[in-house]
């Protein structure tokens, strides 16, 4: 989730909890959006894993230890209760948490004692739906309701955002337990990934073995079952020094720019991914390598190779508009 939706809904559940109470509403609000800070611990999260993003700071012991250091220290900044600064801060976290587990991006809500991991599916790690919904909601409270239009307008809009994202969460809970039901059915695939839309998925398959890595991977719409695919990709993890010569075939491209592409960009070993190859003119060919999980607008994280007739391949990141996508309509 993004950092504006994790604020709303922080708020709007410290609302919840203790009404119309400004200084606990920042608190509760702010605490849905400190979990994420643990990007500035970048330089020591090498040294200590605990500490990397989707680490110790999106646990329940991570947000219970922030929310006891906001009981104490809040109310010296803003007279109140400390008892509930520590409720509406604990509250701000673990939501924020519960919001990321709900996503493809897994947290561990149990670190330091066990790093199981929380990871739903339901949702996209940024989804321009709530993203833009959130942005919206705080123009209105901020700038166009604060100190401009009576109490019961701003409970009415605080009403109807609770209410969207109580139907949108479940709709996405729904889809997603629909998804599990087909994907329990059809063993040839394992996985859900989310889309924008929460009525369409994709549905597929990645085994790393043998020093190769297969992918199959179809698109699912609710309602509709497969509506593209099996697409299928066989690759080796690593260059094969044999392999001289002009790239002659899809197949010869795609083989020869994976472990190119795995060595230009980390996303390949931390998301599921897929690659397409085309013959570029007369000069060679163009492999496209991205990510399922991290699209928008319908392009696609990832790398394009570039393996000409003569001379040494070449890599650079690029968004990618995959050529299934474009079959859409």
């Amino acid at each position: 989730m993004d950092l504006f939706t994790h604020v709303l809904v922080a708020y709007l559940v410290s609302y919840g909890a203790v009404g119309f109470q400004p200084n606990y509403l920042v608190a509760g609000a702010l605490a849905g959006g400190l979990p994420d800070g643990d990007v500035l611990f970048f330089p020591i999260s090498r040294r200590f894993p605990s500490f990397r993003h989707h680490g110790i700071t999106h646990s329940i012991f991570g947000v219970t230890v922030v929310a006891l250091v906001g009981g104490i220290v809040a109310p010296m900044i803003a007279p109140g209760n400390p008892l509930l600064y520590f409720l509406v801060m604990e509250l701000g976290g673990l939501v924020h948490v519960l919001q990321d587990g709900f996503t493809h991006f897994s947290v561990p809500p149990l670190l330091p004692f066990s790093d199981r991991r929380l990871e739903l599916d339901a949702d996209r790690a940024i989804n321009f739906v709530t993203l833009g919904v959130s942005v919206f909601a705080f123009y209105l409270l901020l700038v166009v309701e604060q100190n401009h239009v009576p109490f019961e307008y701003y409970l009415l809009t605080l009403y109807t955002l609770s209410a969207f994202f109580l139907l949108y969460f479940s709709l996405r809970l729904a889809a997603r337990w629909r998804i599990g039901v087909f994907l329990r059915q059809r063993k040839e695939y394992s996985v859900p990934v989310p889309t924008g839309n929460p009525l369409a998925w994709l549905i597929l398959d990645e085994r790393k073995e043998n020093g190769r890595m297969r992918t199959r991977f179809a698109r699912y719409v609710i309602g509709r079952g497969v509506t593209q695919g099996p697409f299928v990709v066989d690759v080796p993890l690593v260059r094969d020094p044999g392999a001289t010569g002009p790239v002659r075939t899809a197949e010869d491209a795609l083989a020869r720019s994976y472990p190119i592409a795995r060595e230009r960009s980390r996303i390949f070993d931390q998301t599921y991914h897929f690659g397409e190859a085309q013959a570029d003119g007369e000069d060679g060919w163009l492999a496209h390598w991205y990510s399922l999980e991290f699209s928008a607008f319908g392009r696609a994280a990832g790398v394009r190779v570039h393996l000409p007739k003569n001379g040494p391949a070449s890599a650079r990141s690029a968004w990618y508009a995959p050529l299934w996508r474009q079959e859409l309509t």
